[in-house]
C-alpha cells in the first residue's frame, strides 16, 4: 500500500476509534492508548478485575481494524505448543506438517497470562518480541499487524506465576479499564443481549501497516527529546527508584509518543504527549523503593511526581 498522507491517516484513525467506542462505552482514553499500541506495533497489559469489558475491548479492536482475533485462556496446564502450534504427522505427505496455534492472529487476547507457567509465558512473550514462532527448528512468521492484549487480575494472586520484569518490559503500555461511569453503565445494562455486537470494520490490516510506517515520519523536536530523556534519566538517579527506565523503555516511550501524535492528527510530538504517556509506558519498567497498597501504584505515583518536578519545554 502507498504511503499515507497525514490527513488520510487522521481520518482512518478517527474512524477506527469511533467504531470501537460505539461498543466500548465510556473508556475513550483506554481505547485511544490501545490504538496507539497497535499503530506503534506494541502490546498491551490490562490489569483489572473480571467483568469490566477487557474481552469486549479486544474483540472490538480486532473487528474495527478488519483483522483476525483469537483468545487464549491461560491456565497452569497450558503448554507452549498450545499457543504456538505443533507439527503433526501428515500421512498423505509422508511427513510432518505445521498446525498453527492461536497466536496466529492480528489481535490475540492472552487472558489471565499470569496463571500459566513461566515456560508457557515465555513462549508467548518470545512471539511478541520476534513476531514469529519456531517449532521443530522451523520459523513461522506471524500475521502483521500483530498485537497481544494480555490481562491479569491485580488482586487475585492465588495459583499465579507473576511476570518477571524482563517480560513486563515487552509490553508497550500497562492500562486499567476501571469501572464505567454511571451513564455508560446504564447504557450497557439497557443494551442487554446486544453487548456482544462487534463494530464494523473501519480499515484493513494493510492500512494498519501503512499507519505504522507513518509513525516513523512524525517529527520530534530536540527540546522535546531532551524533556523525554531528562524524565528517563531522573528515574535512574532519583532516590524514589531502585531501578530506572532502560534504553529500551526510553525507546518505547519515544515511539509511543510519535504514534500518539499521529492518532491525535499531528505530524509532530508535543511535551503534553510525553506527559500523557509517561505513566502507562514507564511505570511498569521501574522499581520503586517502597511498594505499598495496590501493586504498581507506587511506581505510577513516583513517575507522576517526576512529571510535576520536571518543567516541560516552551
Amino acid at each position: 500500500m502507498n504511503a499515507l498522507g497525514l490527513e488520510q491517516a487522521g481520518e482512518l484513525l478517527s474512524g477506527f476509534a469511533d467504531r470501537v467506542r460505539r461498543v466500548v462505552r465510556g473508556k475513550d482514553e483506554v481505547v485511544e492508548l490501545c490504538i496507539v499500541a497497535i499503530v506503534a506495533s506494541g502490546h498491551v497489559l490490562l490489569e483489572d478485575v473480571p467483568g469490566v469489558g477487557k474481552t469486549t475491548l479486544a474483540t472490538s479492536l480486532a473487528a474495527a481494524m478488519g483483522g483476525s482475533f483469537r483468545r487464549i485462556q491461560f491456565t497452569s496446564d497450558l503448554l507452549p505448543g498450545d499457543i504456538t502450534g505443533v507439527s503433526v504427522l501428515d500421512a498423505d505427505a509422508r511427513g510432518f506438517s505445521f498446525r498453527p496455534g492461536p497466536i496466529f492472529a492480528n489481535v490475540v487476547l492472552a487472558d489471565e497470562i499470569n496463571r500459566a507457567t513461566p515456560k508457557t509465558q515465555s513462549a508467548l512473550l518470545e512471539a511478541m518480541n520476534e513476531r514469529s514462532v519456531t517449532v521443530d527448528g522451523t520459523s513461522h512468521l506471524l500475521p502483521l499487524p500483530f498485537t497481544v492484549l494480555a490481562t491479569q487480575n491485580p488482586h487475585d494472586y492465588h495459583g499465579t506465576f507473576p511476570l518477571p520484569d524482563s517480560q513486563l518490559d515487552r509490553f508497550l503500555v500497562r492500562l486499567s479499564m476501571g469501572y464505567p461511569d454511571l451513564e455508560s453503565e446504564r447504557e450497557i445494562l439497557r443494551r442487554g443481549a446486544d453487548t456482544g455486537v462487534e463494530p464494523e470494520s473501519a480499515l484493513g490490516p494493510d492500512q494498519v501497516r501503512a499507519l505504522g510506517a507513518q509513525v516513523d515520519r512524525v517529527q520530534v523536536h530536540p527540546e522535546v527529546e531532551d524533556y523525554l530523556l531528562e524524565l528517563v534519566r531522573r528515574t535512574r538517579t532519583d532516590a524514589r527508584f531502585v531501578r530506572g527506565v532502560s534504553t529500551r523503555g526510553a525507546s518505547a516511550l519515544y515511539r509511543a509518543c510519535r504514534a500518539f501524535a499521529l492518532v491525535r492528527g499531528r505530524a509532530f510530538v508535543v511535551p503534553e504527549d510525553v506527559r500523557t504517556l509517561a505513566v502507562p509506558v514507564l511505570a511498569h519498567r521501574v522499581l520503586p523503593r517502597a511498594e505499598t497498597g495496590q501493586p504498581g501504584e507506587a511506581a505510577r505515583v513516583a513517575v507522576g511526581e517526576l512529571l510535576w518536578e520536571i518543567p516541560p519545554p516552551g
